[in-house]
């Protein structure tokens, strides 16, 4: 079984009752669940209650307590609103009889108009000519532990500096070409939860690129708070996606950043917005 087949059955809610829904952690050494599985299996939850003619428009997350990796996700679901064009849920995550984050999305039957998108950037290298993650991070084994050798389901590449390689060098923002690791199958659904986890694996990281800064700076304390999609036209979470990353604002111990996703072809698929604490102690 492969990484992905792991994040696929990661994915895949158990059923206990009229919307409610258990999801699990995958067996790792984390201090908190991350907050992209998190993200993901809320969005599974909703779709599990939606029409199937309507797909995932738009998701506003809160993360509002660190998740217990060892213990069971509980995720309710609140059938806010059916409409004729709209259908809007609200989903609850639970542990220990405590919210842990809070998901409200919206789903859309297909309807056609006029069609604008932001363009997208010039001249970025293919994936294909950049190192995969464990010969760009070979260099850095050692201090990487086990994190090195884990099974990736998300094949990452980092176009420019990666978080290990700044070395205190400025910048305005980051890109990274990533697509799932194998061949998912044809379920929209699938593939608009497995982009939503992986949304969260370098959002974040972007708001400190202006100090030359990343979560492998000493004292740097980094998690999400809240999380925010918009799924503008179709895509394929195994094909590759530029997912063009940019700092919005830091300051007060926060940071906002924003991300374009584009298909390979130029398609703007997926705009994101991320909010985080960026707390730097003394080392």
């Amino acid at each position: 079984m492969t990484a992905l087949d792991d994040l696929v059955n990661l994915l895949d809610l158990e059923a206990i009752e009229v919307n409610l829904f258990r999801g699990v952690s995958p067996d790792e050494n984390r201090q908190r669940v991350f907050g992209g599985q998190v993200a993901g299996q809320a969005l599974v939850a909703a779709t599990r209650t939606v029409q199937p003619d309507r797909r995932v428009h738009s998701l506003h997350a809160y993360f509002l307590r660190p998740g217990d990796p060892t213990v069971p996700i509980l995720y309710e679901v609140d059938r806010i609103r059916d409409g004729r064009s709209f259908t809007t849920r609200r989903v609850v995550a639970i542990q220990h009889g405590r919210a842990i984050f809070n998901l409200q999305t919206s789903f859309h039957v297909a309807e056609t108009g006029p069609s604008y998108q932001l363009p997208m950037p010039l001249d970025v290298p293919a994936p294909e000519s950049l190192a995969d993650f464990k010969t760009r991070m070979a260099p850095y084994k050692e201090r990487m532990g086990e994190w090195y050798d884990r099974p990736r389901p998300i094949d990452l590449r980092h176009v420019g500096s990666d978080p290990f390689s700044r070395n205190g060098q400025p910048a305005d923002d980051q890109q990274v070409w990533m697509r799932a690791d194998g061949t998912l199958p044809d379920d929209p659904t699938l593939h608009a939860c497995i982009v939503t986890y992986a949304s969260d694996m370098t959002l974040l990281d972007t708001t400190v690129l202006p100090f030359g800064m990343s979560w492998e700076t000493p004292g740097m304390q980094m998690a999400s708070l809240d999380h925010a999609m918009w799924f503008h036209r179709p895509f394929r979470a195994d094909d590759w996606l530029l997912y063009d990353q940019r700092p919005i604002s830091t300051g007060g111990a926060r940071g906002l950043a924003g991300g374009n996703i584009f298909t390979a072809d130029g398609t703007l698929a997926i705009s994101v917005v991320q909010e985080g604490l960026v707390r730097v102690t003394q080392p």
